[in-house]
């Protein structure tokens, strides 16, 4: 009988898994092509900007012209708008802030509103990190990738990071997060540019766009139980966490919900 062979060794940037977790599917169309490797970090950037050119980023581009003709409305300067769209790039946060500070409110006190909604990305930031490290680690270069850590980065990100070779995912994810938030900026503008054609409740509801994209993007994710458990659990105590103070509803939802889907997970794993 002819010896084994010794295994590969394992990639020192792949993120790692428990032993007993089923590898997810490879991305359909994914961008980490047998043929692509050894591609330098420019040529990974664009990919990135070309990948975030989807229906996602057409979602955003109409919820952002919901806060841009909101702007309008508020009298709130436009350059200060598109300027809270990159730095903050968060919608809930982003309407916290200009309402704050167009009521009069401390800035202290809308600093600390806007930090307590955007913890609800805190998660997310932790999921998906391992995935944007590279083989040569970078703190710097992570916290910038972390920045662009919303809904839309998050879910693309899980789908199409963990095909990538260990070099392309920094310049990938900063390609797709700039284009992401450049659309978004785009948007912005063009909703500020059109706030008198735009009646106020079609731009109200433009706003609802994102969340019901993402609710697709996510059942679109689901490959395995816990997946499902996740996303049904999130939908039942989302409604119970509703007026928390702070914005904490979705992070506590979204924590707990995940919590209890990991846990029964775990035990319908062991019943097998």
């Amino acid at each position: 009988m002819s010896e084994p062979s010794n295994p590969a060794p394992a990639d020192p940037s792949a993120p790692l898994l428990p032993p007993n977790a089923a590898p997810r599917r490879p991305a359909e169309g994914g961008p980490a092509e047998p043929g692509r490797r050894g591609r330098g970090p420019v040529r990974w950037f664009l990919s990135g900007a070309r990948h975030a050119i989807s229906v996602p980023a057409l979602v955003l581009f109409a919820s952002y012209t919901g806060f841009g003709a909101l702007l309008q409305g508020m009298e709130f300067p436009i350059g200060a708008g598109v300027a809270s769209t990159y730095l903050v790039w968060a919608l809930p946060a982003q309407l916290i802030l200009i309402g704050g500070i167009a009521s009069g409110t401390a800035l202290p006190a809308v600093a600390l509103a806007v930090a307590l909604s955007s913890m609800r990305l805190l998660p997310m930031v932790v999921s998906v990190a391992p995935y944007m490290r590279g083989p040569r680690r970078s703190l710097l270069q992570e916290l910038v990738c972390a920045h662009f850590v919303a809904m839309t980065v998050w879910i693309e990100g899980l789908r199409l990071l963990p095909h990538l070779p260990g070099e392309a995912r920094v310049p990938f994810t900063l390609g797709l997060g700039h284009m992401l938030v450049a659309i978004s900026m785009a948007g912005t503008l063009a909703g500020y540019q059109m706030a008198g054609e735009l009646p106020a409740p079609l731009a109200a509801g433009l706003l609802l766009l994102t969340p019901l994209s993402f609710t697709v993007l996510m059942v679109r994710n689901c490959q395995t139980p816990t997946d499902w458990l996740a996303l049904c659990a999130g939908l039942v105590i989302t409604p119970l966490t509703i007026g928390l103070e702070g914005g904490l509803d979705l992070m506590v939802a979204g924590i707990g919900g995940g919590s209890l889907a990991f846990l029964a997970g775990r035990m319908l794993e062991r019943r097998r």
